[in-house]
């Protein structure tokens, strides 16, 4: 039995891991941590130190400004952390590779095992056609409530890309402030927000008379809580260490 810590309980993607370890024999959530005050069948803190309950593995979908505690208390407490919260700043995630040196963190801007197979399917065929002239372009699509933009997911398509080729490419966000050609050096990477979009994104490769797509839809936010489960079952008992969810699926 896998016993979980949820950080970030009281919040809508905290809801559904739970909803889903509730559904799982093999793991159960034995506390959970949130700022405000939430009614819950585990013991809850509002404040990560306060926190007493033994663990195995933390799962973290809460804000960036609360990922600096939460890894302090990782490390104090040795209990290895599955990070799903985004747009965290440099300056974190820094962070984030020092407290790995101490205890196992696994930090993914997408807990979705389809779209960290899309991300290692773009990665792989973005060499040959960029090499072949084509133009790469990647539109991000998410509810009116996100914060962030561009995604974490888009930018960690676009650093997938950006590493597989050999010449050095560059991000465009915003083409509104300057009128001229496009550079073939450029990666474009656009955010749309909009109603209840849980999420979409897509990848287009646009060469001379013809354009290749990769596309993913996410119809709801549950798949990102079954991916974040999986990788928890993952991460706990692992030696320290940074991991991602390609080393959750090469297992």
């Amino acid at each position: 039995m896998v016993n979980i810590i949820m950080h970030g309980c009281g919040g809508h993607m905290g809801q559904v891991v739970a909803s889903v370890v509730e559904k799982d024999p093999s793991c159960q959530i034995v506390a959970g941590i949130d700022p405000r005050q939430v009614q819950s069948n585990f013991k809850t803190f509002q404040n990560i130190f306060d926190c007493d309950v033994a663990a195995d593995v933390i799962i973290d979908f809460s804000t960036a400004s609360a990922i600096p505690s939460l890894l302090e208390f990782a490390k104090q407490k040795q209990i290895p952390a599955v990070i799903c919260t985004t747009g965290i700043s440099e300056e974190v995630l820094k962070q984030i590779d020092q407290t790995s040196k101490s205890v196992a963190i696994l930090k993914s801007a997408n807990m979705s095992v389809g779209v960290n197979l899309l991300i290692n399917i773009v990665e792989k065929v973005a060499q040959t056609l960029s090499e072949a002239g084509f133009d790469i372009e990647i539109l991000e699509k998410h509810h009116n409530q996100k914060i962030d933009a561009p995604s974490g997911t888009a930018l960690a398509i676009a650093d997938a890309i950006k590493s597989s080729l050999s010449e050095q490419h560059h991000y465009i966000f915003d083409r509104s402030q300057k009128r001229e050609k496009r550079e073939k050096t450029e990666i474009g990477i656009h955010a749309v927000r909009g109603g209840t979009i849980v999420g979409e994104h897509d990848i287009i490769f646009a060469g001379r008379d013809e354009v290749i797509e990769f596309n993913h839809k996410a119809m709801s936010k549950d798949i990102f809580a079954v991916g974040a489960v999986k990788a928890a079952k993952f991460l706990a008992g692992q030696k320290a260490g940074l991991y991602t969810m390609k080393n959750v699926m090469d297992e």
